[in-house]
């Protein structure tokens, strides 16, 4: 004879709250799936565009919903948890790791891009960039008047002597400065309203190379979308039948978006991606508000041309990062 103390609805309620635990788990574990699933595809629409620039994070955060399932023994719902993490991290790690720097013989030219933040960002710091890093290419977005004098005044004219500036107040201004001369230089504005200064430079012991300064729209609101999208696909073409090219700036768009990785797809390589420092944030911003920074300022290159070293640095009065990067020219 068999005795039980416990009540006949006690049964029933441990399947009920096994029943709600489980689909507790999977609730964690499916919004990791669908960044996971999006990602892969590049099908990041609407305000996910926005979301989709804190995927490193996401990829972090994706192994607890996995640990949990697996803690809980729901084994089917640890599964897909676990390849929906794998999925972010093959995506997201590559870029902390050194890759394809591409050829490293030839020139060495040293290029730095700062989005100087309607113009208020400190000169003295990249005067300062510029001379300790022997730097002979500097990009610049939102370039003012006020920024331009500054610069003189601090000194940076007599570093970099050359120049192809777009001046305007606001955000839409630009400008590239150079050791060597520049020619062809000139600016275009883009489909968004900035304008993106431009020339081309041979520095001796290689042939022409062509500079750009990029500032693509952001995707500040759904409106825009589209806007953003052309900006990043109308950014010109790295040609193999012609000069190499650098294409430097706030290009307002991570690894983690899709028109970005087609931008690059085009025939160039990152440079901090390909030096293991793709994971750096550029953007904070870095005012005290409660979220992390993204990596949308990049250095963009030629496959023609080879990376040795990136680099991050801080730029006062700006809520943007500098991006240093040492390139390898083809030799003339």
């Amino acid at each position: 004879m068999t005795i039980t103390t416990a009540p006949p609805e006690a049964t029933p309620l441990r399947r009920k709250r096994r029943l709600a635990a489980t689909l507790v788990v999977w609730l964690l574990v499916l919004p990791g799936l669908a960044w996971a699933v999006t990602r892969m595809f590049g099908w990041e629409r609407g305000i996910g565009v926005q979301f989709f620039a804190f995927t490193p994070y996401v990829a972090a955060a994706a192994w607890l919903p996995a640990l949990i399932a697996l803690v809980t023994r729901r084994w089917l719902a640890a599964a897909v948890a676990v390849v929906a993490a794998a999925i972010l991290a093959v995506s997201v790690l590559p870029r902390a790791v050194a890759g394809d720097r591409g050829p490293q013989t030839g020139v060495e030219l040293r290029v730095l891009t700062a989005n100087v933040l309607f113009g208020g960002a400190d000169p003295e710091t990249l005067v300062r960039l510029v001379r300790e890093n022997d730097v002979a290419v500097l990009a610049m977005q939102e370039f003012t008047p006020g920024m331009q004098s500054r610069l003189t005044a601090t000194g940076m004219d007599d570093l970099l002597p050359h120049r192809s500036v777009a001046v305007e107040f606001g955000a839409s201004g630009s400008a590239v400065y150079s050791r060597f001369p520049i020619t062809g230089g000139g600016a275009r504005r883009n489909g968004g309203g900035f304008l993106q200064s431009y020339g081309t430079i041979q520095p001796p012991g290689t042939g022409p190379v062509l500079v750009e300064s990029a500032h693509p729209l952001a995707p500040y609101s759904l409106e825009v979308l589209g806007g953003w999208r052309s900006d990043l696909r109308d950014q010109p073409r790295a040609d193999p039948q012609g000069p190499p090219r650098i294409l430097l700036g706030d290009f307002n768009a991570t690894l983690d978006h899709r028109p970005m990785r087609e931008l690059i797809a085009r025939g160039y390589r990152d440079a901090a991606d390909a030096d293991g420092q793709g994971l750096v944030g550029t953007w904070g911003p870095y005012d005290g508000d409660p979220f992390p920074p993204v990596t949308i300022d990049h250095v963009l290159v030629d496959r023609r041309i080879g990376v040795r070293d990136a680099e991050v640095h801080g730029v006062p009065n700006s809520d943007h990062r500098a991006v240093f990067a040492v390139l390898v020219l083809p030799a003339a």
